[in-house]
């Protein structure tokens, strides 16, 4: 155990030290992100810095490959931290696991200068005088049984094989602060009452680990959810068994929850809550950024675009709006066709080739060939989606050889025995067309299914056989683009094989 550190100076931090303190027991999700982003603009606008701690000293929820996927989801968010993990700082170490002779040294000393104390109640006692206590209509919080016992009781306790747990001793009276979004906040002590520091085997809880890290790293700011308000009056009392000064206490910046459309908090059950499903299912960095940024904030206009540099820029945490922010999958899809549509055309194709790779529509890696074909035909479908998987469904008929196959839905709605003679005439019109252009395959079939001398059809009813027949689908890229990427020889056999087996 070392020597607790002296409370920190935070005067002498040199600005805005704004923390993002994560304890991943899986995923990071959509409220996680939120706060990850708030703290991290507010550092970058104020030209402070942003310092990512770890809290997992619960090692059996929080593992070494959750620790790796949240990091690795903030680099690829692009919210990359000053001190940390990986980086490293002057005030690390930044995994809590590793700063628990930190902690125990700040243990002995609350408990040597009467700010803890030892508590002996078992699990069962405990709940048996909470279960009483609100019978009789009175608090059930804890009710402070261990405060004063004699040498006697802690003999006894003690030849009773009992481990103590350390709870805090929370002084009479109020704990007022000033919340950044919510204003002044005060809790009557009355309603906080004494709390556990560390388990029966010396491992510290939240309450410590986090106050004590907050002072000796010097963390100005604290940008965190409401879900954690109620702990603050906590925090600010050992502050202040710590020795740390009222005008050095961090400022507190508590986010208002996030809702489902069922007007609850987002969970499992009422929403996607995982920033990794968003990932995996092609929701663009940039784009859950910005749909984050606007879910409780605004830049005090209208604006719904943003990158992360305009939010650095913009953000104001008295802009944060107290109330609840709902969570519309719809508008984020919104907000992510558009990035998607603005996207470089070559950053257009880096973005989709992992999904055609992830669902072996090519190779992985791809060849010189693939990579050219999927070059020739993303401009096609750029602006007609709204997640990068879409990108599968939409390009992988120009890839598929001998598996190639017609969705059966589709084909039982468009490929009837009616189709046949439209299928025809699109196959002997295209086995004479030269050159084989968009421009003259358009008007090849134009001629022999849509004009007078041809077939005379409607336009819809003309294309919708010939477009099934060669890409699979009734929606797909541009069809006169898409049979001029197939060619003339996937393009006539995927025709003949439609004639066959329509109707």
């Amino acid at each position: 155990m070392t020597e607790p550190a002296p409370p920190a100076d935070n005067q002498a931090a040199g600005g805005v030290r704004v923390r993002f303190a994560p304890s991943p027991s899986g995923d990071l999700h959509v409220g996680n992100i939120r706060t990850a982003l708030y703290a991290w603009a507010f550092a970058r606008h104020t030209g402070g810095t942003f310092v990512l701690r770890i809290e997992d000293t619960d090692r059996t929820r929080v593992t070494p490959e959750y620790i790796a996927s949240a990091l690795d989801t903030l680099r690829w968010l692009g919210l990359p931290w000053d001190e940390g993990p990986e980086v490293g700082g002057p005030y690390g170490p930044y995994l809590q696991s590793e700063r628990l002779d930190i902690y125990a040294g700040w243990l002995q000393r609350l408990l040597a200068d009467g700010h803890a104390y030892y508590c002996y109640c078992t699990p069962e006692e405990l709940a048996a005088r909470r279960e009483a206590a609100r019978a009789g209509g009175g608090p059930s919080g804890y009710d402070r049984h261990c405060r004063v016992l004699t040498a006697e009781q802690v003999a006894a306790y003690q030849a009773e094989g009992r481990k103590p747990v350390v709870r805090f001793r929370m002084p009479e009276g109020s704990t007022t602060f000033t919340d950044l979004v919510r204003g002044p906040v005060t809790f009557d002590h009355e309603h906080v009452p004494d709390f556990v520091l560390a388990r029966a085997d010396g491992s510290p809880l939240y309450t410590l680990a986090v106050a004590v890290d907050d002072v000796l790293m010097k963390i100005t700011h604290v940008v965190r959810g409401e879900d954690l308000l109620s702990s603050t009056p906590r925090q600010i009392a050992v502050y202040r068994a710590m020795g740390v000064p009222e005008d050095q206490f961090p400022v507190f910046a508590h986010l208002p929850y996030v809702l489902g459309k069922d007007g609850q908090r987002l969970s499992k059950r009422n929403g996607v809550v995982s920033v990794n499903w968003y990932r995996q299912e092609g929701f663009l960095p940039e784009a859950i950024a910005n749909y984050l940024a606007l879910l409780g904030w605004s830049p005090g206009d209208n604006r719904e675009e943003f990158t992360l540099d305009d939010l650095a820029a913009e953000f104001d945490l008295a802009r944060v709006n107290r109330n609840p922010a709902q969570f519309d999958v719809q508008k984020l899809e919104a907000i992510n066709g558009d990035k998607i549509r603005a996207l470089d055309p070559a950053d257009f194709v880096a973005r989709i080739l992992p999904f055609l790779q992830r669902a072996r529509v090519i190779g992985d890696p791809p060849s010189e060939a693939e990579v050219a074909l999927v070059t020739a035909a993303a401009p096609l479908i750029q602006t007609r989606i709204s997640q990068l998987t879409q990108a599968v469904s939409m390009l992988a008929f120009l890839f598929a050889e001998e598996g190639f196959k017609v969705d059966a839905d589709d084909a039982a709605k468009v490929l009837t025995s009616d189709a046949v003679p439209v299928l025809q005439a699109a196959e002997a019109a295209l086995a004479e067309v030269e050159p084989w252009t968009a421009d003259a395959i358009h008007a090849a079939l134009t001629a022999a299914l849509v004009d007078p001398a041809g077939l005379g059809l409607k336009p819809r009813v003309a294309f919708a056989p010939v477009r099934v027949a060669v890409t699979g689908h009734r929606v797909s890229p541009p069809l006169y683009e898409s049979i001029e990427l197939l060619g003339r020889e996937r393009t006539l056999a995927r025709l003949a094989h439609a004639i066959k087996t329509s109707g």
